[in-house]
């Protein structure tokens, strides 16, 4: 994934992708996601990191926030009542060493990412983050992206938080990545949206979705992950809210 810097011709129409066939693959996880397409439209020149930290982890973590805190922060009011409030970015540990930062209490899970509603903010361990790197840039865009709308749960009345919060929140993370492709704040390159249903699936549960806490199969994550491309957040609500 790449943040755009200058004026380019860019502009996003979602379709529908054929199911890609995936390996399994050990993890916390395949399925099809809808494919951005080019067309021609004159873009503006958003305000973004600055594009020479992007090949990095520690810059497309940047650019992940932005582009995140950007995407909420433009159309919050498009969906919801209320000020919009970002999340505090804790920002990397390394949960190896013994001292995580913790949340209530309790010291933050290693090789992990975490929303912490007590602390209202977003962490992510570092060894997850280059793991996952290592694998595609768009890893680090999808575990943010997920973790903040997470933040944006915690700021919702109860009646729009899904039972199957975790889904929805991969839900939220589609409608934002893809809603920042539509913004022009972000562009997809070739084999972005093959790296984003490797990591669904490399994150995701064995066993379907169950209860609050569990983050669904594979099958399930892009699933959810691709209503919000296709149908943005109100997509994410409850069926009785949307």
């Amino acid at each position: 994934m790449a943040v755009p810097w200058y004026p380019r011709i860019a502009a996003w129409l979602l379709t529908i992708a054929t199911v890609l066939t995936l390996l399994t693959v050990a993890g916390c996880g395949g399925g099809g996601l809808p494919q951005p397409s080019e067309t021609s439209r004159s873009a503006t020149t958003p305000s973004v990191p600055d594009p020479g930290t992007g090949d990095s982890v520690e810059g497309d973590i940047d650019a992940a926030v932005s582009i995140t805190n950007t995407y909420w922060s433009t159309h919050w009011n498009e969906f919801f009542t209320g000020t919009y409030r970002p999340p505090r970015v804790l920002g990397a540990y390394d949960g190896a060493t013994g001292t995580a930062p913790t949340c209530g209490g309790t010291a933050l899970p290693d090789n992990n990412a975490v929303y912490c509603p007590g602390g209202d903010y977003v962490a992510w361990d570092m060894d997850l983050m280059r793991a996952g790197h290592q694998r595609g840039d768009a890893w680090v865009y999808l575990v943010i992206a997920h973790e903040w709308g997470h933040a944006i749960q915690n700021r919702l009345d109860a009646g729009l938080v899904d039972l199957a919060r975790e889904l929805q929140a991969d839900c939220l993370a589609g409608a934002v990545l893809f809603g920042a492709a539509r913004d022009n704040t972000l562009t997809f390159e070739d084999g972005d949206t093959d790296e984003l249903a490797d990591a669904l699936s490399a994150l995701a549960d064995e066993t379907p979705w169950t209860n609050t806490s569990d983050h669904g199969n594979a099958s399930q994550r892009v699933s959810a992950f691709s209503r919000g491309a296709e149908s943005g957040v109100k997509g994410c609500l409850p069926n009785a809210v949307r």
